[in-house]
C-alpha cells in the first residue's frame, strides 16, 4: 500500500501549443482548449477523491492558471500554492517561437527529435538578436529569486533543467511530501519529464520516449522511503491519452503535405 501520494501535470494547452512553436520561458496564458483541460483535470481528480495540501508550480502563468482552475473546479481554492523559477519548462534558446514542424522540414525530424527530447543535447543559446530575448531576461518575476539574473539560463538540456530542479525538490517538495501532505505539481513537459527520470531513475536513452499530454494528470505512489511502487500511472481515459501523446510526439515531425 502506497504509504505517499504525488500528482504531477503538464499544464493545459497554452497559445503556442496550439501553434507548434517552442513556448519555452516565453509568458503565455492557456488558450480556450488549454483551459477546459484544466477544467476537466480537476473535475476528474475530484471525482477520484483527491483532496491536495499543497500545489506547485512554476513562475509562468499557464501553469500557475492550471493550477488555479483546477483548484476551483475541486473547490480547493483555499489550498497553498508555492511558484518556483525552478519548475519552469526547459529554456530551449534560440529556437523559442520556432514552429517545431517549419524546424523539422528545415533541419530534419532527427535534428528536431534531438532538440526536443534528448537528455544533454543543448540547443543554441538566446542572444540579444533574439525578438524575444528582452521580454524573458528582463522580466520583472526573475528579480527576486534565489539566484541572481545573470545566473539564469540562456538554454538548457533536459539535464540541465533537472540540475536546477533537483535541490527544490530536495529541499522543499520532499519534506513536505514526508510529512503526509497531498501535494500537486503543475509544471510544464520538460520539468515533469525531469523529475520523472529522477524519480523513476529513467535511463538516458528511455527518458527520449516518455511524452506527456497537457491537462493530462499523473500520479506517482511511493513507500516510506519514498522509492516509487511502479511506473507513473496516466489518470483518465487510456484511449484519449494514447491519442494525445501521438499528437505531442508528432509535433516534431514534418506535416504530410510538406513531405
Amino acid at each position: 500500500m502506497a504509504k505517499y501520494k504525488l500528482v504531477l501535470l503538464r499544464h493545459g494547452e497554452g497559445a503556442w501549443n496550439k501553434e507548434n512553436r517552442f513556448c519555452s520561458w516565453v509568458d503565455q496564458k492557456l488558450s480556450s482548449d488549454g483551459i477546459k483541460e484544466a477544467k476537466n483535470c480537476g473535475k476528474q481528480l475530484k471525482a477520484l477523491g483527491f483532496e491536495f495540501d499543497l500545489v506547485f508550480t512554476s513562475l509562468l502563468s499557464r501553469s500557475i492558471q492550471t493550477a488555479w482552475l483546477i483548484l476551483e473546479e475541486m473547490g480547493q481554492e483555499w489550498v497553498p500554492i508555492q511558484s518556483s523559477w525552478r519548475l519552469n519548462e526547459r529554456h530551449y534558446g534560440a529556437l523559442i517561437g520556432l514552429n517545431r514542424a517549419e524546424m523539422a522540414l528545415n533541419h530534419g525530424e532527427e535534428q528536431v527529435k534531438i532538440w526536443r527530447r534528448s537528455y544533454d543535447v543543448t540547443p543554441p543559446p538566446i542572444t540579444e538578436s533574439h525578438p524575444y530575448y528582452e521580454e524573458i531576461c528582463n522580466d520583472r518575476r526573475y528579480k527576486c529569486i534565489d539566484v541572481p539574473q545573470d545566473h539564469l539560463p540562456k538554454a538548457e538540456s533536459l539535464k540541465d533543467v533537472l540540475d536546477r530542479l533537483l535541490p527544490y525538490w530536495n529541499e522543499k517538495i520532499v519534506p513536505e511530501l514526508k510529512s503526509g501532505k497531498m501535494i500537486l505539481i503543475s509544471a510544464h513537459g520538460n520539468s515533469i519529464r525531469a523529475l520523472l527520470k529522477h524519480v523513476e531513475g529513467i535511463s538516458d536513452k528511455d527518458i527520449v520516449s516518455v511524452t506527456l499530454p497537457t491537462g493530462v494528470p499523473v500520479l506517482l505512489e511511493f513507500d516510506e522511503n519514498l522509492h516509487p511502487l511502479g511506473p507513473h500511472q496516466f489518470l483518465g481515459d487510456q484511449e484519449a491519452i494514447q491519442a494525445a501523446i501521438k499528437k505531442v510526439e508528432d509535433q516534431g515531425k514534418v506535416k504530410s503535405a510538406e513531405k
